[in-house]
């Protein structure tokens, strides 16, 4: 793998806390046989670190199942250590979290933590709504464009909270002198999807009915709601863009298990259109992506679900499709590294429109270096397919891309060195490791 995991001592409390120690690079991708085999895309990082700060909600011992081990696990672990919880990784990819009760429940979170990784801002709405007050760093993690938090901040004023910015920290305490945030109607600008699970996590401890309208869809709130409901909160209309909450005066600890990372499921569906051959992801749910499946069958994949769980497999070179990226049930924008790789050896001319983030093109320029046919104009790309790539160094400039990139070298000729792959860790549980098992040459350099 690309970085030791350890457990270190923490100081006097011996605190097991989880460490990185890198020991590789590199990526080395050399072209090979077609794929074939079966893998597991495991737990959902997009779900398991807003479970991780729902824990903050009730003092206890929590237990999450089917937890990746991935670093940005590790980074939100570190966060809640920070205010004040005992995480600690146990057998069968299983994660305690002990939440300590409200007086010893520190609502700070400090920069060097939060500035790793955008999804810890959720851990806003649980300590205003437990404590009465936080402050939060203002968060980092992926550098692909503006994502401001407005829209966290203005649902969580309507429920009471006050909110100030000083010296690149969010601070806020509720006005009610209860302590507590007090449920309200909120219309959301966007349906974003950190947002709706940040405004979900507070509406669970306020008092009265929220209603959230416009809220996001995706499968992973609906798994944060189902950890809700298990603590005792009462959360109806999840997947429809209408939510709403009844506050409880209390919840208590769970056990709850992460559902399959969709993203993951992506990326390994996608790899015979690059490599050749056929993949069955065991743990793929259909359900959770329609849209992207009917875009693999377009492209000339042959996609199908059984028993052994989904499977994809290339009858030959695949073909161009125009591809737009829309919230969720839509084409999600973590797809579209995948898609636009795919795309870039595929037989004809395709448009890939990003309505979702800016700058969400900026590892076209490695694709380039690798020989892909791409030109990018503001939000839009027109790939022109050719036939193979060619083998270069390139660098990840995140998660999802390091791991397109990655991709791309099985359609390359000669060797691709993919550097920057502490973005791929980031998402990845050993993603090198599990293309190795499907027959494809890959390697740590």
């Amino acid at each position: 793998m690309g970085g030791l995991r350890t457990w270190a001592l923490d100081g006097p409390s011996q605190h097991p806390r989880a460490v990185i120690i890198s020991v590789v690079q590199c990526i080395l991708v050399r072209p090979g046989p077609p794929l074939h085999g079966q893998v597991t895309a495991g737990g959902a990082k997009n779900s398991v670190l807003k479970l991780m700060a729902a824990t903050l909600l009730a003092e206890g011992t929590h237990v999450l199942e089917n937890v990746p081990n991935i670093t940005d696990v590790d980074t939100m672990a570190e966060v809640l250590e920070a205010l004040g919880c005992r995480v600690e990784r146990l057998d069968g990819q299983r994660l305690s979290i002990d939440v300590p009760a409200d007086e010893d429940l520190i609502p700070e979170a400090p920069y060097e933590l939060v500035e790793k990784i955008r999804a810890s801002i959720v851990v806003l709405g649980p300590l205003l709504a437990r404590c009465g007050r936080a402050r939060v760093s203002l968060p980092g993690g992926d550098d692909f464009g503006s994502r401001p938090i407005d829209i966290h901040v203005t649902g969580l004023t309507k429920m009471g909270g006050t909110f100030a910015t000083h010296h690149g920290y969010v601070e806020a305490e509720a006005e009610d002198p209860s302590g507590r945030l007090v449920g309200a109607h909120l219309v959301l600008e966007y349906p974003s999807h950190t947002a709706t699970d940040n405004l979900l996590m507070a509406a669970a401890l306020a008092k009265g009915t929220t209603v959230i309208e416009n809220a996001a869809r995706e499968p992973e709130v609906a798994d944060l709601a189902s950890l809700l409901c298990a603590m005792g909160a009462s959360v109806t209309g999840v997947g429809t863009s209408r939510i709403v909450v009844e506050g409880a005066d209390r919840l208590q600890p769970t056990t709850h298990r992460v559902i399959p990372d969709r993203v993951v499921v992506a990326t390994y569906a996608l790899a015979p259109a690059l490599a050749g051959g056929e993949v069955t992801i065991t743990d793929g749910r259909p359900e959770h992506m329609e849209m992207l499946l009917a875009k693999l069958t377009a492209i000339g994949l042959d996609v199908s679900f059984g028993p052994e769980g989904l499977r994809v497999a290339a009858a030959g070179r695949t073909r161009a499709v125009d591809i737009a990226t829309l919230p969720y049930p839509g084409v999600a924008t973590d797809y579209k590294p995948f898609l636009v790789t795919a795309l870039a050896v595929a037989d004809g001319v395709s448009i890939v429109s990003e309505n979702l983030f800016e700058g969400r093109f900026r590892y076209v320029d490695e694709l380039r270096r690798m020989g892909a046919d791409i030109r990018t104009e503001g939000h839009h790309a027109v790939v022109r397919g050719v036939e193979r790539l060619s083998g270069a160094p390139v660098k990840a400039p995140d998660i999802r891309a390091g791991a397109a990139l990655v991709l791309a070298g099985l359609a390359a000729d000669g060797e691709t060195l993919v550097s920057g792959v502490e973005h791929i860790e980031r998402g990845y549980d050993d993603l090198v490791g599990t293309l190795a098992s499907l027959g494809a040459d890959v390697t740590w350099q």
